[in-house]
């Protein structure tokens, strides 16, 4: 697992919409925090990668993944939110998927199959009317 030092985080604060009342219009909760995926020592090259996939629309242009925090009603609430977020995309990019090995089906296989399509074939071939030869 690879954990993200905080120096790598650039935070900004901004007031947010919501639950809060008389708060949300004095206190700024809301959190943007700003990840340089692309220029990140901490990051191997493959977890790089899969990350920026990963990021979707979060990830800018330049490489910067762009994470927003609104669902709580405190900035140390919602920075925890944040960087939980990016930890999750981090772990989910650290897992290298297993490639698939191709296989061909086997003879005994094959012959079920053609033995199969032979039954299958006699008793549709007894549906039609009957010869009165």
């Amino acid at each position: 697992m690879t954990t993200i030092p905080e120096d790598e985080l650039e935070f900004r604060f901004f007031r947010a919409g919501g639950p809060g009342g008389q708060n949300v219009n004095k206190v700024s909760t809301a959190v943007q925090m700003r990840f340089d995926a692309r220029n990140s020592p901490s990051l191997s090259e493959g977890v790089r990668e899969r990350l920026m996939k990963l990021a979707g629309s979060r990830l800018t242009l330049d490489g910067v993944i762009v994470i927003s925090a609104v669902r709580h009603r405190t900035q140390e609430r919602n920075r925890a939110d944040a960087i939980e977020r990016l930890q999750e995309m981090v772990d989910k990019a650290s897992i290298v998927q297993a490639r698939r090995v191709p296989t061909r089906p086997t003879r005994a296989s094959k012959e079920r199959r053609l033995v199969g399509k032979a039954s299958r074939s006699t008793i549709k071939a007894g549906r039609g009317k009957p010869n009165l030869d």
